[in-house]
């Protein structure tokens, strides 16, 4: 009932309409996404959005519970959980102004120019229908996306045209696919406790599917790359490439899959034939980008989020440069921790489940470290996480639900000066300790695999 109530609130409180959570798409059309136009303020939008990712994450980790003490789940919630996932689809994205970067940028690809180079609100004089409606921080802020993410967004321009409602509904689209498709594989592969993680986790639903952010259609691509390395080694590797050619972090990955390869000892024939794949998407990709491709990743790298640990650091001495050389030591540290956090490899681990081990700890010691991390980045850890046992879920659990509050009701504009302040105070003042608080308890949960009174570490097999 908490995850119907969560869900329920997410998709609700889209369909009130523009809101400090969901920018305008514009006139009504026939066609979704369909809104009442009540204008909430951005107080009511804050408290809906709150307690929907508060009960979201007390259904996640009681469903997890009852999985963990033999309860199973039905097929009937299954079916419902898809059947919300297409009412998610059917109001407008909720939780920021992304995806009218995303139709922006496919707009400038198909009408012929660069999206790498012209920053949106310089396109035809800042009056395209389209380009015109991106908002601030990134109305100057050419695309920093892969140049497989570029083509399915110039693919939902094209087919949208001039109408901006028509252009993002057709992104939801491709998004409800990816969503239902790594929802399937997951509880196909990793039975009740898959469902709890994907399909019947509304904290995801919220951010990924209603937010209707690209890290969905890298997450599918990327999970399909890990479930075929044994068997379609070449079509892996097609599916990895395109998972980087979406967002370049999707590359972590490849040394998952590398590690399980060794692992189970499956010699080079699949590392060449995986290789041989990405390279089939990549490089023509690439190509065809060109090497502007790569100009915003530099720009990128030096931002350090609000809800961050390092943004104490940098908040206090200014210390950005200090943040950019330390975080990937900090990075290593912490795949350290996560592997040794590690529960124990079952018997009869495969390629698949190897692979999705190692991925899960590159992909939350990644977010974890990263000094701009914002919630629906936490996908890279969250596709591979219910293909093997980890003994993560709860501390991601807590993490996704920490980061998702921090960034309501998402928008910059539209808020209150007490929504702004209130909302802006627990990003940078509260979350950035919490941020700290969840690195301690992996501190911790590293430290379980020692026995408590030799200190040795315990055996693993």
């Amino acid at each position: 009932m908490l995850a119907l109530l969560s869900a329920a609130l997410l998709i609700g409180t889209s369909a009130l309409g523009p809101s400090a959570a969901s920018p305008s798409l514009g006139p009504a059309t026939a066609l979704p996404p369909y809104a009442l136009g009540v204008h909430p303020s951005s107080g009511v939008v804050t408290v809906l959005l709150v307690a929907a990712y508060l009960a979201g994450g007390t259904a996640v980790a009681s469903g997890l519970w009852a999985v963990r003490h033999g309860a199973v789940v039905p097929r009937s919630w299954i079916v419902a959980a898809g059947c919300v996932a297409a009412l998610a689809v059917l109001v407008p994205p909720l939780g920021s102004a992304d995806h009218l970067s995303y139709a922006a940028y496919g707009r400038i690809a198909v009408q012929g120019g660069d999206p790498y180079v012209v920053p949106p609100v310089s396109w035809t004089g800042g009056l395209d229908p389209v380009t015109s409606a991106v908002e601030d921080p990134w109305t100057r802020t050419p695309s920093l996306y892969g140049p497989v993410a570029t083509g399915v967004q110039a693919l939902t321009s094209l087919v949208g045209g001039d109408s901006l409602r028509r252009t993002v509904w057709l992104w939801q689209l491709a998004c409800l696919v990816s969503w239902l498709a790594v929802g399937v594989l997951l509880r196909r592969r990793g039975g009740s406790r898959g469902a709890w993680l994907w399909l019947l986790n509304p904290v995801l639903l919220g951010l990924l599917l209603v937010g209707a952010h690209v890290d969905l259609l890298a997450a599918a691509l990327g999970l399909g790359a890990l479930l075929l390395v044994p068997r379609r080694s070449l079509l892996a590797g097609v599916l990895l490439g395109a998972a980087v050619g979406v967002k370049l972090t999707f590359v972590l990955f490849a040394p998952a899959i590398l590690y399980a390869l060794w692992r189970n000892r499956s010699g080079w024939r699949p590392v060449l034939l995986g290789v041989a794949g990405a390279a089939l998407v990549l490089v023509p990709s690439y190509v065809v980008a060109g090497s502007h491709a790569f100009d915003q990743l530099g720009q990128a790298r030096r931002f350090v989020s609000l809800a961050t640990p390092w943004r104490l650091l940098v908040d206090a001495y200014g210390a950005r440069g200090l943040v950019l050389l330390l975080w990937p030591l900090v990075a290593v540290v912490l795949v350290v921790l996560l592997a040794r956090a590690l529960r124990p490899r079952p018997a009869g681990s495969d390629v698949t489940s190897d692979a999705a081990r190692a991925a899960v700890v590159l992909g939350a010691a990644y977010v974890l470290a990263a000094p701009y991390s914002l919630p629906w980045y936490d996908a890279i850890a969250w596709a591979p996480l219910a293909l093997a046992t980890t003994g993560l879920d709860a501390l991601l659990l807590v993490r996704l639900v920490v980061l998702a509050l921090a960034y309501v009701p998402g928008r910059v504009a539209g808020m209150s000066p007490q929504v702004h302040d209130l909302t802006l105070g627990y990003r940078r003042e509260v979350a950035p300790w919490l941020g700290i608080g969840l690195l301690l308890w992996l501190v911790v949960l590293a430290r379980r695999v020692e026995t408590p009174r030799t200190g040795h570490r315990a055996s693993r097999h």
